[in-house]
């Protein structure tokens, strides 16, 4: 009985389990931001500097009785790093999925969010001169081709749909960024304590904009707004607070390339949300996300382990 329990819960089927549920929630996280943002009638409600605040402020809260509870675990020397990820890793990146989704679909959104894995690559040569085999090179070669090809058969292009898609871009740059700085820096701490601190470190600013923004002079009690502010709540208990919980411990439990390419499930939750609410979803969309995940998966096929098997 003990032999099968164990078998189980093997560490491998959690990994999986823990993949699969990031995928879940990340991809569900751009049409609460739509559902933040607009009502039914696709009638702005919030604001996008409103939906990335509350979603902070939200994950914030939750996870400030753990921060209590765990003080005496913080490792105060490295709080700048954790304050970096705050930034770089939710902050930033809320704000900009917020403001480009004003101007594009969440369908999109989701299949540009799969560029973060590239940009983990890319930023590990640039700052840590971490190798980039000719696999690598070659996926994000494809991987940038598809975003190229995205943009082209995209309905109604104009330079100031493409400039909005540009902030997506380099939202998973910062991801790509944060990631990179965890692995290196913070991977001898507590999950729970990288998320609680680096989300508390930016809920302070989030609060302020909130209050700038003229968002507690809004008619809160009325049901559109309940449903906007329940939604984005929504999103920052589970797509920011309990994803980020997830993924920091995938990374230190796998591998950063491993927990990076969660973006090959994230896209098509995306679509499949994106397409019930009624975004125009397409065959050659979904060809050219079918070619960026195939650059993606490139960066993940070692080419020396077939040399070495080969007879």
């Amino acid at each position: 009985m003990q032999t099968g329990r164990s078998s189980i819960l093997s560490p491998q089927l959690v990994n999986w389990l823990m993949f699969i549920s990031i995928c879940l929630i990340w991809g569900s996280s751009f049409i609460l931001m739509k559902l933040g943002l607009y009502d039914d009638a696709r009638k702005p409600l919030l604001t996008a500097s409103q939906v990335a605040a509350i979603r902070i402020i939200t994950a914030g809260i939750v996870l400030t009785p753990i921060l209590i509870r765990h003080s005496n675990k913080i490792p105060f020397k490295l709080s700048g790093w954790m304050i970096f990820s705050g930034v770089f890793g939710s902050f930033l990146p809320a704000f900009l999925f917020c403001i480009a989704e004003t101007k594009i679909d969440s369908a999109l959104a989701g299949t540009l969010n799969s560029l973060t894995p590239i940009f983990a690559i890319i930023f590990g040569f640039i700052f840590f001169g971490n190798k980039i085999p000719l696999s690598q090179i070659a996926g994000i070669i494809i991987g940038f081709g598809g975003i190229v090809l995205l943009y082209l058969v995209q309905k109604h292009t104009d330079y100031g749909q493409i400039s909005y898609a540009g902030l997506v871009i380099l939202a998973t740059m910062f991801y790509g960024v944060n990631i990179i700085v965890v692995r290196r820096y913070l991977n001898g701490v507590s999950p729970l304590i990288i998320t609680a601190f680096s989300l508390m470190s930016v809920s302070l600013p989030s609060l302020f904009i909130l209050w700038q923004t003229g968002f507690f002079s809004l008619p809160l009690h009325q049901h559109e707004y309940i449903k906007a502010c329940i939604a984005v709540c929504t999103l920052g208990i589970l797509g920011t607070a309990l994803a980020w919980m997830l993924f920091y411990t995938l990374v230190q439990r796998t591998s950063v390339l491993f927990t990076s390419t969660s973006s090959y499930g994230v896209p098509f939750v995306a679509f499949g949300w994106g397409w019930f609410y009624g975004e125009t979803i397409t065959i050659a969309q979904i060809g050219c996300l079918i070619i960026i995940l195939g650059g993606v998966y490139l960066t993940r096929i070692d080419f020396n382990r077939f040399k070495r098997t080969a007879i």
